[in-house]
């Protein structure tokens, strides 16, 4: 457990809109695990995909969200892989990104296939809640399914689809992250990319 009362600053990257809503609640849950001082997530600097991987796109994003930070803290970019290999597509990103802020702190993660797995990977935590069905048990692969975010509208009792921009957020503060490291492999990396203190 650390004891920090330094205020860190995670000036953050993604690419969806309901990121922009469910990252900056994860990033204090995580922060709260461990015990940490104060953290300050500024709204999330949103583009999309195509735009961050395309060239000087995440070395732009970088280069704006950085005069957030302040004394202390870091720039964190989160990503879906969709059908990219993370092990080489994050390096290539986080190579990029930090050539535009040398002196800067900066991560880079990839959630494999997409974020919406991270929940699925701790699916039985979620049942019952937020117009999830009462029964739910996670898939044996949840990094393996392509689409988590139709697995999560067909696990639905409520009859209402999956709306990121909805239900992201809820599922983000929600959600067993212990579980989740466990059948996550990618969540596990993002909960140790994303400790700056």
């Amino acid at each position: 457990m650390i004891m920090n009362a330094q205020t860190v600053t995670i000036a953050s990257i993604v690419e969806g809109h309901g990121d922009k809503y469910a990252l900056p609640r994860l990033l204090h849950r995580l922060a709260a695990d461990l015990g940490s001082g104060v953290l300050r997530t500024p709204e999330p600097w949103r583009l999309n995909r195509g735009g961050l991987v395309a060239s000087g796109g995440i070395e732009r994003a970088v280069v704006s969200v950085a005069s957030r930070i302040g004394v202390a803290g870091g720039v964190l970019a989160v990503l879906d892989a969709d059908d990219d290999c993370p092990a080489k597509l994050a390096p290539s990103l986080l190579a990029r990104a930090r050539s535009a802020r040398p002196d800067v702190k900066v991560s880079v993660v990839l959630a494999m296939r997409e974020f919406e797995a991270w929940f699925l990977a701790a699916a039985p935590s979620l049942a019952g809640r937020h117009g999830l069905a009462g029964n739910l048990e996670a898939p044996v692969d949840p990094e393996g399914i392509r689409d988590a975010k139709g697995w999560l509208t067909r696990h639905r009792q409520d009859g209402h689809p999956y709306k990121p921009t909805i239900d992201q957020a809820n599922l983000a503060s929600t959600f067993d992250m212990k579980q989740a490291r466990g059948k996550s492999p990618s969540f596990n990396k993002f909960a140790e990319k994303s400790n700056f203190y």
